[in-house]
């Protein structure tokens, strides 16, 4: 792989668990994923004006996508509502990248090496591994997060093809994040208005950084998939896990166990098998 998309792949990671330890940092993680998403639609509102518009073949998979990411966030919150996101959390990003493997072998005609499938097949081993001393989920909380899986997987693929349709990552990009976040708050808003708008208000700034970098962080991936397959990319995304320990480690003061450690190791690894691939 180009070294180049690699470390943009890498970076896109690095943003990613940025913006989710924003999110668990909230002090009502449900309520400041929405106001991050909220200030990304507001984002893209403010810069779509200034870039071409998507290629007309694209809009039909930015509607899919974007119907897409409003069922994932539904789904977190009511998988997260009956079981810990430390069991499905690991288990929804996990089985995700192997589901994308197959799925765009069959339907995208994307032809992984076979060091490309050891990297898959590695990353998503240490992602699922997060969850091995933590017991399982309730029945109903891992249906929940298999089914969030296959959501996953349904929008990388819907978001690989159109992205390579569209003839700007940037503006397809944009638009997903406008179609998904205005529902979102006008949802929230109509139950939860008073609330949201105090929230929003002690909240703004770290809603503004968080908005910022789940944009960068999607759109970075999305423009590696013009250039390398949309599974390779899937994967090496996950080592937002990595990130995410990290962070967990020196910001939020998380201890960091054995299991943990050995699982961010396992996909560092995969990372480094997809990268000589």
């Amino acid at each position: 792989m180009n070294l180049s998309v690699f470390l943009i792949i890498l970076l896109a990671a690095a943003l990613h668990a940025a913006w989710n330890a924003i999110v668990k940092g909230g002090d009502d993680s449900s309520m400041m994923a929405i106001t991050v998403t909220g200030a990304a639609a507001l984002i893209a509102a403010a810069t779509l004006p200034f870039l071409p518009p998507p290629h007309r073949p694209s809009w039909p998979l930015i509607a899919a996508s974007a119907i897409l990411s409003v069922c994932y966030y539904v789904l977190v919150g009511r998988t997260y509502k009956i079981a810990d996101m430390s069991r499905t959390y690991p288990l929804m990003r996990g089985a995700a990248p192997l589901l994308v493997a197959l799925a765009s072998t069959m339907l995208l005609g994307d032809r992984l090496t076979v060091w490309a499938w050891c990297g898959v097949i590695v990353i998503c081993a240490g992602v699922l591994a997060m969850t091995s001393n933590r017991g399982l989920a309730p029945a109903a909380g891992t249906r929940l997060a298999l089914l969030n899986a296959c959501v996953i997987a349904s929008y990388t693929l819907v978001d690989g093809v159109g992205v390579r349709r569209s003839g700007s990552a940037a503006s397809y990009t944009l638009w997903i994040f406008l179609l998904t976040g205005a529902p979102l708050v006008a949802w929230t808003l109509a139950r939860r208005s008073g609330e949201f708008g105090s929230y929003v208000g002690r909240n703004w700034r770290l809603a503004v950084i968080g908005g910022a970098g789940t944009v960068a962080s999607y759109g970075l991936a999305l423009w590696a998939m013009t250039a390398t397959s949309v599974a390779v990319v899937a994967a090496l995304r996950e080592t937002a896990i990595i990130f995410g320990t990290l962070i967990a480690a020196f910001a939020l003061k998380e201890r960091i166990d054995r299991a943990r450690l050995v699982a961010a190791l396992t996909i560092a690894v995969g990372a480094i098998i997809l990268r000589g691939s």
